[in-house]
């Protein structure tokens, strides 16, 4: 069972301010074709909450209380549809809006479209950016489920996605997600018009991806999309043992690289493989997920909840068992930890970091204790997350230094512990404290101690930070 925790048992974490300032420029691909940027340098870990039915259920003063909930936990981006999966081209939003009259993409409600870009600028207040998804998966196919209507076409969807680039296109905090729980293929075509529409409406172009179905990645089909930014792959709910990082170094290792990232794990309180039996997956389940996507190569992450991403109140339902109202959801430990997860990666250089699996010389272990390793490509830092706190054996070679600095994170709590300076070539066991227990896990942090790097999870400089 997830279990709700209070903003002061993370109170040294909190972010004070807008989660994104948007003074550093907007979004873009840094050069090396691995992660994003804003236009002046500053490195932007993309972490993202899942609110598809944001738009569908909730009022402006309920979307300003969630904005605040995720601002000061440090999400930057939320992901949100604009014709919603549950019946949202029949059944209006709070306000008795439809998006779309006489069901029409030709036809774009403009009411519903001025809430839509309140929502947004209130997002835009709190540092937050907008993954938008332009329609549910279900309006292009139906696919095994869904109820639609289908009702895009190659021509329509055009006239749709110029539409929404003229109307939202102007803002700064968009990012445009394609797709929606669907396989782009056949219907490669409609996407197609749907994001060169988009394009050309928009005054200035925006970052692009494409949500695909369970266990694929959007590189299967549109790697080579001109308009796709970046590879978003959803590893989804089937199982605990399924595994996010292999299929992150898949897309890693395509040419020419794009950055990626999953954009639908396991969802926090969602019933394991769908099924009430399987029980819950957990915050420890989602810290897995997050760490060993990221460590795999991902230039950030998205968190998911069962209870946020229908809102549930109430009156409004949900098509699973829930554990809590939304309200309370919105505290769940595992979103906590996200900010954790945020903190450590910006505590070091990110933007030249890369996944490598061959500075673990025993430890890797399997299935649920699979530890994943990342380091900065100039050997400035090495991090190993363990799932279960394992004993590990790292290269210390692939660090710069003479001298390495060792710590202890624990992604539970954003505490580091300093375990000494050690000689920074060779070997070296490292058993992390407690020992090894199930779903108890930790982050060991290895720095070139010539460095003087802070503590993990300590904020840097932004003169350290783009360096």
């Amino acid at each position: 069972m997830s279990v709700i925790c209070k903003p002061s048992d993370f109170a040294g974490y909190l972010f004070n301010g807008p989660s994104t300032d948007f003074s550093k420029g907007p979004l873009c691909v840094c050069p090396n074709g691995r992660f994003l940027c804003q236009s002046y340098g500053t490195p932007f870990f993309y972490l993202a909450d899942t609110a598809w039915e944001l738009l569908h259920r909730l009022t402006l003063p309920e979307i300003d209380r969630y904005f605040e909930n995720r601002r000061q936990k440090g999400f930057n981006v939320i992901h949100t549809v604009l014709l919603s999966e549950f019946d949202g081209l029949r059944k209006p939003n709070a306000y008795e809006q439809l998006p779309l009259l006489e069901e029409n993409p030709e036809k774009p409600n403009p009411d519903y479209f001025d809430f839509v870009e309140k929502a947004a600028l209130l997002a835009a207040g709190k540092g937050l950016y907008m993954g938008l998804l332009p329609t549910w998966g279900d309006k292009v196919d139906l696919w095994r489920w869904g109820i639609g209507p289908v009702v895009f076409n190659e021509r329509n969807a055009g006239v749709y996605g110029a539409y929404l680039g003229r109307r939202l296109g102007h803002l700064e905090n968009i990012v445009w997600i394609l797709g929606g729980d669907r396989y782009p293929c056949p219907n490669e075509a409609i996407w197609r018009a749907m994001a060169d529409g988009i394009r050309g409406g928009e005054s200035k172009p925006h970052l692009m991806s494409f949500h695909p179905i369970g266990e694929r990645s959007s590189s299967s089909w549109l790697h080579n999309e001109p308009w796709l930014s970046f590879n978003m792959l959803q590893s989804g709910h089937a199982a605990k043992s399924w595994d996010n990082y292999s299929m992150l170094a898949c897309d890693y290792a395509l040419s020419p690289p794009k950055p990626c990232m999953d954009g639908e794990p396991r969802y926090e309180s969602g019933w394991v493989g769908f099924e009430e039996a399987n029980g819950r997956f957990t915050a420890w389940d989602v810290r897995q997920a997050a760490y060993w996507a990221v460590f795999a190569g991902a230039f950030g992450h998205t968190y998911g909840c069962q209870e946020i991403w229908q809102f549930h109140s109430p009156d409004r339902p949900l098509i699973r068992n829930p554990a809590a109202y939304w309200t309370d959801a919105a505290d769940f430990e595992g979103a906590w930890d996200m900010l954790l997860l945020r903190r450590l990666m910006e505590s070091r250089p990110f933007l030249t970091r890369i996944p490598d699996q061959n500075a673990i010389m025993a430890g890797h272990a399997s299935n649920d204790s699979h530890a994943q390793a990342t380091r900065g490509s100039d050997g400035s830092y090495l991090m190993i997350y363990l799932p279960t706190g394992r004993t590990i054996i790292p290269n210390l070679s692939v660090l710069s230094g003479n001298a390495a600095r060792a710590w202890w994170f624990n992604p539970r709590s954003g505490d580091s512990e300093e375990t000494g300076v050690i000689e920074g070539k060779g070997y070296h066991e490292f058993s992390p404290p407690g020992g090894e227990q199930p779903e108890r896990d930790w982050v060991l942090v290895l720095d070139d101690a010539a460095k003087g790097y802070p503590a993990p999870g300590t904020a840097m400089s932004i003169s350290m930070r783009i360096s």
